[in-house]
This record gives structure tokens, sequence and C-alpha cells, in this order.
């Protein structure tokens, strides 16, 4: 490990901003209690690092984006929602979504049971959303609803208040589900899984906002391939950017990276939103819950607040941007 504190580390998994997981959101659906909405963010449409805008082509067609969901408290996946893409040389244009049971994550491709099939994508401001049974799907680019002072942040934690994702965009996959088809008492991840080599090989994963940007330092790669389970081997390069930025002993940075891992958003269908304790809503402030751990309390908000065109229905997520 590393002696120093590198500070957040913003680059894109294999340098594919497509493979970059950014966010989860667990909540119920509006005026439902017996459905559950789940949203897999990833592709920013700016990058950080190198700087400038990313690819137009929203998802990889040698991918697969995955909602892993355990029901059993083990941090062991039990079932995932496994969305793959294909398209022409233009790209994605259709999105299929396979629902797996079971506890391995090593896939194939053609895994599991088919629920929608050929949902088509979206690039335009009017979402294209499927219906399929009980399912509901939308895909493509939307507006970002993460709020973050992301350059505060790089300029060693000195907020503005400059919201970076104000009027940026995000690829965005939106799953209406029954609770029946969910469980009880879960604990949610999500990741993407690269098959551009011929395997398929785990790129990216998450649930917790910021957590692997700010602190998985010179574990990056192996955090990214690990599974929540296994968790428990990032405490001590977690607890070391802890002690550095917040001040915190080495046991009080111990015992706070321990509540910071495993890796996942702890969710009770038909119970409301709340992050970190229940899911996540799209207006809450996850930064500010990270920061004041991250801290240990010096900082608890960086004056940045939630997206104002959040929609009240499917897909809940703003139309995206135009340059």
């Amino acid at each position: 490990m590393s002696h120093h504190y590198p500070g957040p580390d913003f680059k894109f998994p294999n340098g594919d901003p497509r493979l970059n997981f950014t966010d989860l959101f667990l909540f119920p659906k509006n005026g439902d209690n017996s459905k559950s909405i789940l949203i897999l963010n990833s592709h920013p449409s700016d990058s950080l690092n190198p700087p400038g805008k990313t690819m137009a082509e929203p998802f990889s067609t040698t991918a697969l984006y995955e909602f892993m969901i355990d029901t059993d408290n083990d941090n062991v996946v039990d079932i995932a929602y496994s969305v793959r893409f294909a398209g022409d040389g233009g790209g994605a244009k259709t999105a299929t979504v396979r629902r797996i049971t079971g506890t391995s994550t090593n896939r194939t491709g053609n895994d599991g049971e088919v629920v929608i099939e050929a949902a088509p994508v979206s690039t335009g401001s009017e979402p294209k959303v499927t219906n399929s049974g009980d399912y509901r799907l939308f895909a493509g680019w939307r507006s970002d609803p993460f709020f973050f002072d992301t350059l505060g942040a790089l300029n060693n934690l000195k907020f503005t208040g400059t919201d970076f994702f104000a009027k940026k965009n995000i690829c965005s996959i939106v799953m209406e589900v029954p609770n029946s088809k969910l469980g009880s008492n879960l604990r949610v991840w999500g990741r993407t899984v690269d098959g551009s080599s011929g395997n398929w090989v785990q790129t990216d994963r998450g649930a917790r906002a910021s957590q692997e940007p700010f602190l998985a330092a010179d574990q990056k790669i192996a955090y990214l391939a690990a599974e929540p389970a296994n968790d428990g081997q990032f405490i001590p390069v977690f607890a070391h950017g802890l002690q550095h930025v917040g001040g915190y002993t080495p046991e009080q940075a111990t015992r706070v990276a321990g509540l910071m891992l495993p890796d996942v958003q702890t969710y009770q269908p038909g119970r409301p939103a709340k992050y970190p304790d229940n899911g996540r809503a799209l207006t809450d402030d996850a930064s500010a819950h990270f920061l004041a751990l991250l801290t240990n309390g010096k900082i608890t908000e960086d004056g940045v607040h939630p997206h104002t065109d959040l929609l009240a229905d499917f897909p809940y997520l703003g139309p995206p941007h135009t340059a």
C-alpha cells in the first residue's frame, strides 16, 4: 500500500467510459409500493481524466450491465438482472434483459431467462419505454441526477457550491420490477462486465456513492474486480485514506471503514427510500453522507442541491441536455 494519500481517481475502467459504473438508485414506484425502481447509471457525457466529452454511443455492445441482488444477507448474488445491448456499426440499438438466479458471477452472455427483449435504446429527449409483462425498461441518455462539486473535491475539498453535473448527461438503465421478483430484505450493487476479449470480465462495480474513487487508491483495479463478500480485504486501504483526510486514529479509521464496506445498498422494497439506510432516492444527498464520513464530520456538505429536472413518473430522470 502507498504511504501517501493519492486523492480521488476518476479514470475510466479500461479507458472506456461506457464501462464506467457511476450510480445506483433504488426506490419504490411512485404510487405503487408493490413495485420498485432500479436505476444503474454508467458512461458520463464528460470526462475529467482526460478532460473533454466522451463518445456519443451510449452503451457497449460487448458488455453486460447488471443489477446484482443478494436476498439472504451474505453479500453474494442470488438474483441478477443482466442487460445486454445489440446494434450495428452505429452503436447500441436495442437492449435485452435476462433474469439470472444463483450465486455464480461467471457469464456466457446468454445466461438466465429473457424478461425483456429487443427494447429500443433512447438517444433523444423523448424516452423510449418498453413494457414486458410486469416489467418496464428504459435505456439511453438522460440528464445526470448526481449532484456534487467535483472540482472542489479535487481542490483539496475546498467547495464553492458549483455543481459539476448540473448540465451533464448520463447513460441510464431504469427498470420497474415487481417486488415479488426481488425479495424482502436485499443487498444490491451494480456492475459492468466486459466481453470484448472473448471472456466476460468484471470491470467496474459499486453501490455506495463516491467511496471507490476517493478511497480505493492503489488497490482500485483489485477493488473493481472484487465482490462485496470479499470487501473486508479493502478495510486497510480505506482506513489509510480516512486517517489522512479525516484525522481519525487508526482504530477509529478501521471502524469507519468497516461501516462503509461491503459496498452494497440495503433495501427493503415497499419502504420509503432513504440513503444509506434503505436504497437511494434521486434527491438523496449521498455525497454529503460520504463527506461527513471522509472528513470525520469536518465537512458535511458541498453546497450543491438536487436537480430540478427530475420527473414524477417513469423513467424519473430528466431529458438529456443539448450541447
